[in-house]
């Protein structure tokens, strides 16, 4: 393990998600089918475009995980073996389970096929994971309850065992994702993939003897959002995670934007090649100058390093649910010709406007100013205001398909 590159690991709730996390570098995705996950909302994928899927994942050298994380039912399993045959067929490089018995079932019917153990399954310490490791899983995503002396001594005690943490994104406000709220407050099963997010909601209280009257949690009029976490956020810490002995940098958000994938994924992409650097030139790790402040453009709640870092910070958002962004996405590269380039637009510019590119490549937060546009009849523009308008931007910069211009 110890000679193991660490693993980015992105969301991909669609395909085009999927394209966006491979382009700006994630080493892995992990995506659902249409059951047996538990994004139940998300678009998913279809049964049958699994292996087109698997087979574009790896003809760019990456590989896919698939969630088959719910908590069980009986008649979960009625079509199981045949959707678990399907994945195999599709050379999925591992499945992602929370439920012993669906684990037991797999490991029985298809013994070759990796298998990740879920945050869902609240691993937080060695024995449980000497004991998923003994039952046959390849890796154990820890519950997001630990902090890194206690996942360094699971690792340290299980030097074979595959570590993945969640890295940044959104926390469940239970443990690890093991929540009634949901399915109390409007009976949809939050372990069966339907949650509908009821930690972020707004909640006062009512006193039995007095029907009707809420009052309010805190000393203002705006009630008080107890049970909404702020989002994770370890990117100032990542030195201290590879140390620990965590293996795959997972990042949530298969229910977010390609924007959010992008940006997200770009950030730890280049904060872990730099951390690999400094560690080849005997460097003590720092976040670089042109990272400051990235992770502000995506969607996002206020930050927080959760449990992983020992802190006296509240890890609550008191005032608010409502997420928030520095930037807004503008347009996605479709098409790169010499001197010009083929967007699809996202949101409203025009002539004069200056856009930052957001890339994998050297031309990461370089400006381009737009002096001409073009529509696909090569007639001249002067706003891009339809939305996913195919145009056609004038630009010496250097660019590549699937790069994002934002604002």
């Amino acid at each position: 393990m110890k000679n193991k590159k660490i693993e980015l690991l992105a969301p991909a709730g669609d395909f085009e998600k999927l394209k966006t996390a491979l382009h700006f570098g994630a080493d892995a995705v992990y995506f659902a089918g249409k059951n047996y996950g538990l994004r139940a909302y998300g678009t998913n994928f279809e049964e049958m475009s699994i292996k087109d899927t698997m087979d574009y994942i790896h003809s760019h050298g990456k590989k896919g995980y698939v969630t088959l994380n719910v908590y069980a039912r009986h008649n979960d399993f009625d079509n199981l073996k045949n959707y678990v045959q399907t994945l195999v067929d599709a050379k999925v490089d591992a499945v992602i389970i929370s439920d012993l018995g669906i684990f037991s079932f797999v490991h029985k019917h298809f013994p070759n096929l990796p298998i990740h153990v879920s945050t869902q399954a609240n691993t937080t310490n060695s024995y449980a994971a000497k004991m998923w490791q003994d039952l046959g899983a390849e890796r154990v995503v820890l519950a997001r309850e630990l902090d890194l002396d206690e996942i360094k001594k699971i690792h340290q005690d299980n030097p074979d065992l595959e570590i993945e943490c969640f890295m940044h994104g959104a926390m469940c406000i239970s443990y690890s994702g093991r929540c009634l709220l949901s399915n109390y407050l409007t009976n949809r099963d939050s372990n069966h993939g339907e949650c509908v997010q009821a930690c972020r909601w707004k909640y006062s209280v009512i006193e039995e003897s007095r029907p009707g009257e809420a009052f309010d949690l805190t000393e203002d009029s705006r009630g008080t959002y107890i049970f909404n976490s702020k989002d994770l956020c370890l990117i100032d810490h990542i030195d201290k995670a590879f140390d620990a002995g965590i293996y795959s940098f997972k990042i949530e958000g298969r229910m977010k934007s390609p924007y959010y994938v992008a940006t997200v994924i770009n950030t730890y992409r280049r904060a872990i090649d730099h951390l690999y650097d400094c560690i080849d030139k005997g460097k003590k790790y720092s976040l670089p100058k042109e990272l400051k402040g990235e992770l502000n453009k995506a969607s996002h709640r206020k930050y927080t390093t959760g449990f992983m870092i020992k802190s006296d910070e509240p890890t609550q958002n008191y005032e608010t649910s409502i997420q928030e962004q520095d930037s807004k996405f503008m347009a996605i590269v479709q098409d790169v010709q010499k001197g010009k380039i083929l967007i699809e637009q996202r949101n409203k510019f025009a002539i004069g406007d200056s856009l930052e590119i957001l890339s994998p490549s050297k031309s990461f937060k370089e400006k381009i100013v737009v002096e001409k546009m073009e529509d696909e009849n090569g007639n001249a523009i002067q706003e891009a205001k339809m939305v996913q308008q195919k145009i056609w931007v004038y630009t010496d910069k250097y660019l590549e398909v699937g790069d994002i211009l934002r604002k």
